[in-house]
């Protein structure tokens, strides 16, 4: 195959508006050499210059990588933009994965034996004759136009071949004996990720940029943004000055997972959570396999330094000790909120509540629920700190459970006490404060008690 032209030119980069999908701009002349090396790595034309790669396993970034090696070796250069490297060198996995016995690479080769079926249908080389729903997922019956009939089981990066057949008639019949009642004809309706594919592989694919830049703020966003940094700067802040923890994606786009090298702490960012919806989610567990022991939840609206806090504070030198959490009592309840005593917050009972206020009618607070702190297994928050409108309609809020590490929530209560103060808390007492021996502490509903 000749050498294509020396000024032939390619660009790698994420398709905005689907985030693991590739597409590849094309520079110099000619282009036709180009175009047909990326149309054997699963490139499709977008238009005159543009190729996309658009897959069901989400694995596009490390086919692009490939496809670049495969490229320079035939003399095309080939630059791949900094927000592709970086999914390139990301890793991540599927969530509640059904074979958790295959290593990443046999992931990697299960999912692109579903992809080549997916393509054999959209082609038109399987032909599917009927489908059903086994109560479980997806099955189906085709038969390849050049080779034996099959039947499928699985949907998107999970489809495979279950059995062979040498003639339709012998799949069909056996097909219709397993499913009965449920086989249905032709092939089965489109899934999400098909259908999210076949846009991104659309001459009219939007080229969106939520994908990419994270969702604004609500109306406040002057007070809860004023450092003009976001969630998603701070989240890779995190990883890159943190070594401790690692970067996972998930199988679905919109999550990154940081999890910390224990195994114990875990955090989920969301990366396209609506203005006001939970965006990060934070669990710790009693071991790498044991029972969640405590979690906590923050809207998109955090303010970044207050998220930064908390951050920090998972990265303990003791993991297992924060993700042991601590017990709901009088001593801990003292523990968490004494930096909101020392910057002068009121605090009252009210009923099931205990809640302190930030002076002078700043808008933040933190409510402690005694009756939920008391509920096994229960979904109410038991700490709420909140800022930015009142309690009954916070601008923004951070939430944890039961068991929440008093460490943790103390940390979360100095960024408080620190930003609504006047005049600022200063600082320096802070890494003295766990040391210190704990007053007595204040008034608490009688369900308040140690469990």
């Amino acid at each position: 195959m000749p050498n294509p032209a020396a000024d032939l030119h390619l660009r790698l980069d994420l398709l905005n508006g689907r985030a693991s999908a590739v597409t590849a701009t094309i520079t110099g002349t000619p282009t036709h050499t180009v175009r047909a090396l990326l149309a054997l790595h699963g490139f499709e034309p977008l238009d005159d210059t543009t190729m996309v790669m658009a897959r069901i396993d989400r694995e596009e970034p490390h086919y692009a990588d490939q496809t670049a090696h495969a490229l320079r070796a035939e003399g095309v250069t080939v630059d791949i933009t900094p927000r592709l490297r970086e999914e390139i060198n990301t890793e991540w996995t599927w969530a509640n994965y059904p074979m958790p016995w295959c290593s990443r690479d046999e992931i990697r080769e299960v999912s692109n034996d579903a992809q080549k079926i997916y393509d054999d249908i959209r082609s038109g080389r399987l032909v599917i004759h009927a489908h059903a729903h086994d109560g479980w997922t997806i099955v189906a019956v085709g038969t390849y136009r050049d080779g034996p009939s099959v039947h499928l089981h699985g949907e998107n990066h999970l489809r495979v071949e279950s059995l062979q057949f040498d003639a339709p008639a012998a799949a069909i019949a056996e097909f219709e004996r397993l499913y009965g009642d449920a086989v249905r004809p032709g092939p089965a309706p489109a899934t999400d990720t098909e259908l999210e594919a076949e846009q991104a592989r659309s001459p009219s694919a939007p080229e969106s940029k939520a994908a990419v830049q994270p969702p604004t703020s609500t109306a406040d966003s002057a007070e809860i943004h004023a450092d003009g940094t976001d969630h998603e700067t701070l989240l890779n802040d995190f990883l890159e000055s943190h070594g401790t923890w690692e970067k996972w994606r998930t199988w679905f786009d919109d999550t990154t997972h940081a999890v910390h090298e224990s195994l114990v702490l875990r955090v989920e960012f969301i990366h396209e959570a609506d203005p006001g919806d939970t965006q990060w989610k934070i669990a710790a567990y009693e071991s790498p396999v044991g029972e969640r022991r405590w979690h906590a939840a923050a809207t998109t609206t955090v303010p970044v330094e207050v998220m930064r806090v908390l951050l920090d504070s998972l990265d303990s030198t003791d993991a297992a000790e924060i993700a042991a959490g601590s017990k709901v009592a009088e001593a801990t309840i003292w523990q968490a909120t004494r930096p909101l005593f020392d910057a002068g917050w009121e605090h009252d009972v009210d009923g099931r509540f205990i809640r302190w206020q930030a002076p002078g009618d700043r808008p933040g607070g933190v409510q402690f629920d005694a009756f939920a702190a008391n509920i096994q297994q229960s979904d109410l928050p038991v700490w709420t700190f909140w800022g930015v409108g009142n309690s009954d309609g916070p601008g923004w809020a951070l939430h944890f459970s039961t068991h929440a590490a008093a460490t943790v929530l103390q940390d979360v209560a100095f960024s408080l006490a620190d930003r609504y103060a006047e005049p600022p808390v200063s600082t320096a007492w802070q890494g003295r404060l766990r040391s210190a021996s704990p007053a007595p502490p204040p008034p608490a509903p009688g369900a308040a008690r140690a469990r």
